[in-house]
């Protein structure tokens, strides 16, 4: 099963894991800022990926890629000009919507906050492996978190851009992910999640804003 994939970026998907998802409005960023960020990130990750002890090697990687998570939520929040189609509650709905739709099924939903020009989602996909008996099974009916995304980005763009009456590139193509590792840093990302509206300024209390969300 394959659980490395490689855009303009390295994924790293563990079969069955949670993972927290980072994705943006295409353009929100300036692609100089973006492809400094990536070709940064990228080589600090090749670099890592030469050591040879198998699990200091992968503890740099994790930390790599979460430090560029972090750093690239940091980027978004400081776009002052910029697409802002979030703005819009009835575009937030639509995404909402479709976040449920897969929930149960795909993944479950764990939290997710959507923001007027990124949004956040935190699912794990280990319900999937209930009905999976053996690796031919694991093959054949496991979705793993890039299609996952493409099921989520796809149609919510298309709705999007109906709603606003445009054309073209709605997301960013690449989305930031990583995997949870233990429940410390899972109770971090929901911290982290759902404290963005507050770190806007938009609220002073994250259960106050309507499109945050945590599965009770």
């Amino acid at each position: 099963m394959k659980t490395n994939y490689k855009q303009r970026l390295p994924h790293i998907q563990p079969v069955g894991a949670i993972f927290f998802v980072t994705f943006s409005l295409y353009g929100c960023v300036p692609k100089t800022k973006l492809q400094e960020l990536k070709e940064k990130y990228t080589a600090e990750i090749v670099k890592a990926n030469q050591i040879t002890e198998r699990h200091q090697r992968n503890l740099d990687v994790f930390n790599i890629r979460k430090r560029y998570l972090s750093e690239y939520d940091q980027m978004l929040h400081s776009i002052v000009n910029g697409p802002d189609f979030l703005k819009d509650d009835n575009l937030k709905n639509l995404i909402r919507d479709e976040f449920f739709k897969y929930d149960g099924e795909l993944y479950e939903l764990l939290s997710f906050c959507i923001m007027s020009n990124h949004v956040h989602i935190l699912i794990g996909t280990s319900i999937q492996m209930s009905e999976i008996i053996d690796n031919e099974d694991l093959e054949m009916k496991y979705v793993s978190l890039d299609r996952i995304m493409k099921k989520i980005k796809g149609p919510t763009a298309m709705y999007c851009n109906k709603a606003l009456n445009r054309t073209g590139q709605f997301w960013e193509r690449e989305s930031f992910d990583i995997y949870i590792r233990n429940d410390k840093m899972m109770d971090n990302v929901i911290s982290y999640i759902l404290q963005n509206p507050v770190k806007a300024g938009l609220v002073k209390e994250w259960d106050t804003y309507p499109y945050n969300y945590i599965k009770s």
